[in-house]
Protein backbone atom coordinates (compact mmCIF):
# COMPACT_ATOMS: atom_id res chain seq x y z
CA UNK A 1 0.00 0.00 0.00
CA UNK A 2 1.04 3.55 -0.61
CA UNK A 3 0.79 6.37 1.78
CA UNK A 4 -0.47 9.20 1.27
CA UNK A 5 1.26 12.00 1.11
CA UNK A 6 -1.79 14.89 1.36
CA UNK A 7 -1.87 14.02 4.91
CA UNK A 8 1.12 16.50 6.29
CA UNK A 9 -0.79 19.31 4.53
CA UNK A 10 -3.84 19.24 6.58
CA UNK A 11 -2.47 19.37 9.98
CA UNK A 12 -3.14 22.77 12.15
CA UNK A 13 0.05 23.94 10.63
CA UNK A 14 -0.56 23.65 7.00
CA UNK A 15 -4.18 25.55 7.12
CA UNK A 16 -2.79 28.76 8.33
CA UNK A 17 -1.35 29.24 4.43
CA UNK A 18 -2.93 30.01 1.63
CA UNK A 19 -2.22 30.19 -2.02
CA UNK A 20 -3.22 33.47 -3.79
CA UNK A 21 -3.53 34.24 -7.26
CA UNK A 22 -3.33 38.10 -9.11
CA UNK A 23 -3.82 39.14 -12.50
CA UNK A 24 -1.10 41.79 -13.41
CA UNK A 25 -1.00 44.14 -16.87
CA UNK A 26 2.55 43.57 -17.49
CA UNK A 27 3.57 47.71 -18.51
CA UNK A 28 5.97 46.20 -20.83
CA UNK A 29 3.85 44.24 -23.59
CA UNK A 30 -0.12 45.15 -22.28
CA UNK A 31 -0.57 41.60 -22.12
CA UNK A 32 -1.85 40.00 -18.12
CA UNK A 33 0.53 37.94 -16.99
CA UNK A 34 -0.42 35.99 -13.02
CA UNK A 35 1.32 36.52 -10.02
CA UNK A 36 1.19 33.26 -7.63
CA UNK A 37 2.40 33.46 -3.82
CA UNK A 38 1.80 31.57 -1.03
CA UNK A 39 0.87 33.68 1.95
CA UNK A 40 -0.12 33.18 5.53
CA UNK A 41 -4.04 34.08 5.82
CA UNK A 42 -3.42 37.60 7.87
CA UNK A 43 -1.70 38.59 5.10
CA UNK A 44 -3.97 37.35 1.95
CA UNK A 45 -5.58 41.20 1.96
CA UNK A 46 -2.25 42.75 1.95
CA UNK A 47 -1.35 41.04 -1.08
CA UNK A 48 -4.39 41.90 -3.42
CA UNK A 49 -3.98 45.85 -2.46
CA UNK A 50 -0.70 46.18 -3.52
Amino acid sequence: MAKKAVASLQTGEGRAYAKVIKMVKSPKTGAYVFKEEIVHNDEVKGFFAK
